[in-house]
């Protein structure tokens, strides 16, 4: 049995503490062909059981939780509890499919069970159908996650042979690299943790701050809204080449103009400072790329939604998100939640409590980037078409946003709050259209660079006299 760490544990208070609060990450793959039969899905389930022990355990919590929760192996695991089988309504189409989504995102997962559950979704239309993957946040981050639909997937040619298992001089850097840390610990962690703290009080004091009113902040009820806007990787890499920017301030740019159009459509003025939204940035390291766990930190930035010019709303984005970078915060709060593994279990359970509970305003919106697999997924020989990511709301955040790299799509997952979002569609919408306004942009900037073609005057002189 291990220990849930403190991230992990924030996740479940947080579900515990907010009755209307589902925090189950979802990935939509839509697949050509056939559904399986019931039969092949086991199989291809088996495959992901295999390899990840996870999938087995639940959680257990400690009497009077004097201890954090731990994971254990279910005694009556049975893969019928993990898969359900449904249908769309007529015609259908991808709007049916995104209210069953919507849906999907207000079911909590049993916590009597194992925190992962497939639906299977037939009568898509174009002979499609649809697996949907949920796993509960304290289990998977967004791109853990992503490796479990891998492991249910065919194997691809690069994983044939591969061997994953930690070679020996590996193992033995690690365990002195970890009797270093344990020497030096009771000097490093004090230090450290003061060191954090300075460098998090400006994420702190965004997060609890008073920000001016918006409809974008607030309580929120149990049902749920699911749009998605898609884009083509190549054009977003061709903006952020013309611009010296990466493919994620793109992304941020894009949802920075979607937020200005939907307050602008609200009859809000976007104003400075108005719009915190929460990055998480990933802190998985290569070696931990197929662990299901949570590895991410975060940071808090201002979306330049005041700024009215697409290109310098693109800039200003990505000054944004390199300033709060450099002042180390993601580093930071890795530090803290090290730190917060060595603080009895009902203090850090309370402060999660604390904080879900604390009706904050400073914050209005989420962005994550989850980078997807650059190969063709097959399930059973089926091809998946598209991958779409949903992630929960919760803490007054009206809307979140996932973002989901697959071959060459850049796909965009929005959740909103069904009573305050109905305009959900402006976002999506907005979206590729600027990612639209950005590429012309951004032609016409590489277009303005190129040399243009030099006419000799010897040879118009001669065309002249030959006429």
């Amino acid at each position: 049995m291990t220990e849930l760490g403190p991230l992990d544990t924030g996740f479940m208070e947080m579900e515990d503490t907010d009755r209307r609060v589902s925090l189950g990450i979802g990935t939509v793959a839509i697949i050509e062909g056939p559904p399986p039969a019931k039969d092949e899905l086991r199989g291809w389930l088996d495959r992901g059981l295999e390899r990840h022990t996870r999938l087995r355990q639940r959680v257990r919590r400690t009497p009077l939780d004097l201890k954090a929760p731990v994971w254990e192996n279910d005694p009556n695991f049975d893969l019928a509890h993990h898969v359900r089988w449904t249908a769309l309504p007529a015609p259908g189409g991808e709007e049916e499919l995104k209210e069953l989504i919507a849906t999907e995102l207000t079911e909590r997962l049993d916590r009597d069970h194992p925190l992962w559950e497939v639906v299977v979704v037939d009568q898509l239309t174009e002979d499609r159908w649809v697996m949907i993957l949920k796993a509960h946040h304290t289990m998977a981050d967004g791109i853990s996650e992503i490796t479990l639909l891998e492991s249910f997937c065919d194997p691809a040619a690069t994983e044939v042979g591969e061997d994953r298992r930690p070679n020996g001089k590996r193992a033995r850097t690690g365990l002195l690299r970890l009797l270093k840390e344990a020497i030096r610990a009771p000097v490093t962690i004090p230090r450290s943790a003061v060191g954090a703290v300075r460098t998090l009080a400006p994420v702190l004091y965004a997060a609890i701050a008073p920000a001016s009113e918006s409809s974008l902040n607030g309580p929120i009820g149990r049902q749920r809204r699911y749009a998605v806007a898609r884009t083509m990787l190549p054009q977003v890499r061709e903006i952020a080449a013309a611009f010296d920017v990466t493919v994620n301030d793109v992304a941020v740019a894009a949802i920075a103009a979607a937020y200005r159009r939907l307050l602008l459509s609200r009859g809000e003025h976007p104003t400075p400072t108005e719009l915190r939204i929460v990055v998480p940035v990933s802190t998985r390291t290569t070696e931990a790329q197929h662990v299901l766990d949570n590895r991410v930190s975060a940071v808090i930035a201002h979306l330049p939604i005041e700024v009215d010019h697409p290109v310098e709303r693109l800039l200003a984005a990505h000054e944004q998100i390199r300033r709060h970078r450099s002042r180390g915060e993601t580093d930071a709060e890795k530090s803290l939640l090290a730190l917060s593994r060595r603080l009895p279990f009902g203090l850090v359970a309370e402060v999660f409590r604390l904080a879900v509970s604390f009706p904050q305003r400073g914050v209005v919106a989420l962005a994550t980037n989850i980078p997807g697999p650059r190969h063709r997924l097959t399930l059973g020989g089926r091809e998946v078409i598209e991958l779409w990511p949903c992630i929960p709301i919760a803490m007054r955040v009206r809307t979140t946003i996932a973002i989901l790299s697959y071959l060459d799509h850049l796909t965009f997952g929005i959740t909103g709050d069904y009573d305050t979002t109905p305009d959900i569609e402006t976002i999506s919408s907005s979206i590729t259209t600027e990612i639209a306004v950005l590429l012309a942009h951004a032609r016409d900037r590489q277009a303005s660079r190129r040399p243009r073609p030099v006419v000799r005057a010897i040879g118009t002189a001669r065309s002249r006299h030959v006429k």
